[in-house]
């Protein structure tokens, strides 16, 4: 069953039961999906494109998360919190920080980079392999991290 389909079901699901809080954020997030398959001119998402797309909500999940504890409003943070695990559970597992160390050391050596300057070759060869399975953010950190000990 592909990822589309799986969160067609628990939407489905959601609704018969009830569920407020996760009919309302697959809803949300398939009007998402439709945006993608109407920019990308196509009848059907691959799956590493739900992921981007479920990857860009978690992140405005987390985002106002922040916003609202500043704001002191716990009722909203519950909320985030809750929709913010349902996105995260249609998420691949991600890879440690130790798996994604040793990509990145596999293409700092592929492209034979020297220097922090080289940070970008680097970043084109890695990203694609970890798409999905690592936060662009912590691969950025340690693709730095790498190449200053070099």
């Amino acid at each position: 069953m592909s990822l589309e389909e799986q969160i067609m079901n628990d939407y489905k699901q959601a609704m018969k039961d009830k569920d407020a809080t996760k009919s309302s954020t697959l809803s949300f997030l398939r009007s998402q999906m439709k945006y993608v398959l109407i920019e990308k001119k196509t009848d059907k998402l691959a799956d590493a494109d739900i992921v981007t797309v479920i990857k860009k909500q978690v992140k405005q999940r987390q985002d106002s998360i922040d916003q609202f504890e500043k704001g002191g409003r716990a009722d909203l943070v519950s909320k985030e919190k809750a929709e913010l695990d349902i996105l995260k559970s249609y998420l691949p597992q991600e890879l440690s920080a130790q798996e994604v160390r040793s990509a990145v050391r596999e293409g700092i050596a592929e492209t034979k980079a020297a220097s922090v300057k080289d940070m970008g070759n680097v970043m084109k060869v890695v990203l694609p392999k970890l798409a999905g399975k690592a936060d662009s953010k912590l691969v950025s950190d340690l693709v730095k991290e790498e190449l200053s000990k070099l």
